[in-house]
């Protein structure tokens, strides 16, 4: 097998997570080296879930382990290709947090469960329902897939409250995108 591969976590506003997702095409190594530099990742981030547009890529794919816990690779789960068919049971309103947000965090609300069609990283087909918890993951991270984050889903209050991080998210944002611009320049004067 090939090695996992290494990711960092992108960081809002980068339009890459805005960006809707394409079919995975190829069940190979290089998927499950994906998917395992994923879970990598969102184990060193200390995260649940981790949606590929997370670590800049536009392939509809996301990783989670409910228990956040690298010690228990059999939670481990990647769901390739996902569809949510329906959403069931009462809405509850849950603290969510976000990989891509650091320091945002945000009462959303869900409904209980939610029945999935997807894949796995080896190709196999299923559909299964979740409920609790691992519901809650899977239709965060299936929102990442359709361009939609955590900032959109915010009650006018929740925007109110966490208005400073995200703010510093975005002068981040542009000191990076700045800073690349300027490097570029000069690589090009120098060349």
């Amino acid at each position: 097998m090939t090695e996992p591969k290494t990711f960092d976590v992108v960081l809002f506003p980068d339009p890459v997570l805005r960006k809707e997702t394409d079919d995975v095409a190829e069940f190979d190594d290089e998927l499950r080296a994906t998917v395992a530099g994923m879970l990598e990742r969102m184990f060193e981030s200390q995260g649940v879930g981790l949606a590929a547009p997370q670590v800049g890529l536009t392939q509809r794919l996301f990783v989670l382990n409910d228990e956040g816990d690298p010690e228990q690779p059999e939670r481990n789960m990647a769901l390739v290709n996902p569809t949510i068919k329906k959403t069931f049971g009462k809405k509850t309103s849950m603290e969510e947090g976000c990989l891509s947000l650091p320091g945002v965090n945000a009462d959303i609300l869900r409904p209980d469960g939610c029945l999935v069609h997807a894949f796995d990283e080896h190709g196999n087909e299923f559909e299964k329902e979740f409920t609790g918890f691992i519901s809650r993951i899977i239709q965060h991270e299936y929102d990442h897939l359709q361009g939609v984050l955590l900032v959109d889903r915010m009650t006018p209050a929740d925007k109110m409250r966490n208005r400073d991080s995200v703010e510093e998210l975005k002068d981040q944002y542009r000191e990076f995108k700045a800073q690349r611009a300027a490097e570029a320049k000069k690589a090009e004067a120098e060349s």
